[in-house]
Parts: structure tokens; C-alpha cells; sequence
């Protein structure tokens, strides 16, 4: 069976760090492009990160570029999401997506093509 588990939320203050990851099981995660989306209540939810299958390029939301780092660990087959400078706009349930098919810049940010789903994990911001 197909799953993504993501760990790593909490609570922060302003201007501190988190890292998420995002574990696969039942599949080989560097086959498939990773993405990282957030929904905060009353919003939709946003694509904040991705990155590729093939080349590992990655993609991010200008609301957290240069702060947000996705990288990925292929012996781990995890894909991890380091957040610095967090502010309080960034608390959100934070979700790591697959994606079998070619994701590039114009269509990294759509949820509706991503494949699989974690089950989200909390980020809260504030002091």
C-alpha cells in the first residue's frame, strides 16, 4: 500500500526552525516528483514546494523563497522540508503530495495532479 507520512510540525516562534519530512512506504520516492502544500483555516490550500523526479529541480512559492528548503534522501526515501525564518503567516497543516507524471514551473503548484497524499502535519508560528 501507497503511503506518504509526514512528521516534524509543532510550535515555534517567530523566526525559528522547523523540518518537516515526508517518509514513502509501498514505493521509491525518487521516482516521483515531491511536493509540499499548506492549507490554513478559512484557505485554500497552496503549493509551497516541489521537487522533480528526474533532475531533483526544485520549485518554490515566492511567500516562503529563501527561507524554505526541500531536499531529498533517496536511501531514506524521504523527502524533507527545512523552514527557517518561520513567520506567524506560515502556520498551516502542512502536506507532502507524489506525482508520477513531469511537474515543471507552471504546474508544480496544482494539487489536482498530484497522485498521493500524506495526512498533514501541523506547523503553528507564534510567540
Amino acid at each position: 500500500q501507497l503511503q506518504l507520512v509526514e512528521s516534524g510540525g509543532g510550535l515555534v516562534q517567530p523566526g525559528g526552525s522547523l523540518r518537516l519530512s515526508c517518509a514513502a512506504s509501498g514505493f521509491t520516492l525518487d521516482y516521483y516528483a515531491i511536493g509540499w502544500f499548506r492549507q490554513a483555516p478559512g484557505k485554500e490550500r497552496e503549493g509551497v514546494s516541489c521537487i522533480s523526479r528526474s533532475f531533483g529541480t526544485t520549485y518554490y512559492a515566492d511567500s516562503v523563497k529563501g527561507r524554505f528548503t526541500i531536499s531529498r534522501d533517496n536511501a531514506k526515501n524521504t523527502v524533507f522540508l527545512q523552514m527557517n525564518s518561520l513567520k506567524p503567516e506560515d502556520t498551516a497543516v502542512y502536506y507532502c503530495a507524489a506525482d508520477r507524471g513531469p511537474l515543471g514551473p507552471s504546474s508544480w503548484y496544482s494539487a489536482a495532479r498530484y497522485d498521493y497524499w500524506g495526512q498533514g502535519t501541523q506547523v503553528t508560528v507564534s510567540s
